[in-house]
């Protein structure tokens, strides 16, 4: 099985690889890198949601952080795109270590209104500061070569990929933040810190946000407020997490691409409705919580801890103990 799943694997990666070969059509490999983008946005997002169990309604900030500083270290001072994404994804981290000092001290539903509330912050702040070009936005020097990004983008989310999967599935890490998940003090009975550990796992989900919010700022050569700090950003992650399926890997991938094929089709045939996507989106959470609480993939595999992840993370209380185990 180890084997069949290594080799489906590198089926997967190649054919990825060869896909500009074949369909090298400009407008196939912007859907497509875009793609690749929301993937690692959403599981990003679901290592505080899905492994962790803090629903963080602010992970688009550290993606627009990412942008904004690629877009003013080239712009401003003159650096060359490779090395301002390490400074993006850096700076994304040391703001959610900063933020993570007074929000990860709360719980549940109160730890996800005030990481939205960072994200109003943080959009504010771009609006007002000239460094950033106000709302009149900023504009990056145009790179026209699709199939740069096409595998810059598949690069940095296959690698993220499999970093997480090595931290939350194989390492230690995994097993001290899916203990904080399912009962916090009991961690903390086995030795566990979990201010410690709640926050690396923060600073985890936002240094890769911040370094493809940097690629997205070179890529669409245009960043404003609006289009790289708006909330519809977090928004359509946690969707795509939900739906996937939280507490996986797999689950976000496969929301991922289904929830951005549908919104792809929907505006190319109803661009005058954008207000009815927005709807849309929202029935999709609601429906999922309801009837597919383990979303998709764990419906398909049998996994049934996402309907406990989105119980304990909406929860005030956050009931410890409870004695549920994860099947």
């Amino acid at each position: 099985m180890r084997w069949r799943n290594l080799l489906w694997i590198g089926i997967s990666i190649a054919g990825l690889l060869l896909l500009p070969k074949f369909f090298p059509d400009p407008f196939f490999l912007r859907i497509v890198t875009e793609v690749f983008m929301w993937v690692g946005l959403a599981i990003t997002w679901d290592v505080m949601a899905g492994y962790t169990g803090y629903l963080n309604f602010g992970h688009g900030a550290f993606f627009g952080i990412g942008a904004y500083v690629t877009a003013i270290l080239m712009m401003r001072s003159g650096w060359p795109f490779a090395a301002t994404l390490p400074v993006a994804g850096l700076v994304a981290g040391a703001a959610a270590l900063i933020a993570g000092l007074p929000t990860l001290r709360l719980k549940g539903a109160y730890f996800a209104i005030a990481t939205w509330a960072l994200a109003l912050a943080v959009q504010q702040m771009a609006l007002v500061l000239d460094i950033t070009g106000g709302p009149d936005g900023m504009r990056l020097p145009p790179f026209l070569h699709p199939q740069f990004f096409f595998y810059l983008m598949l690069t940095l989310v296959t690698a993220t990929f499999a970093l997480l999967w090595f931290l939350l599935e194989k390492a230690p890490f995994g097993l001290k933040v899916k203990a904080i998940r399912e009962d916090e003090l009991g961690a903390m009975a086995l030795g566990i810190n979990p201010t410690t550990i709640k926050m690396q796992a923060f600073i985890l989900s936002a240094i890769p946000a911040g370094v493809l919010g940097g690629i997205y700022a070179y890529w669409i050569t245009f960043i404003d407020p609006a289009s790289v700090l708006a909330d519809i950003i977090t928004d359509q992650a946690m969707v795509m997490a939900v739906f996937g399926g939280l507490g996986t890997l797999i689950g976000p991938l496969i929301g991922a691409v289904l929830i951005f094929a549908f919104k792809t089709y929907f505006w190319a045939y109803l661009a005058d409705y954008q207000v009815l996507y927005l709807i849309i989106l929202g029935g999709v959470i609601a429906l999922t919580v309801v009837f597919l609480p383990n979303g998709l993939w764990g419906t398909i595999t049998g996994y049934t801890g996402g309907r406990r992840i989105l119980r304990k993370a909406l929860s005030v209380d956050q009931p410890q103990g409870s004695g549920e185990k994860e099947t």
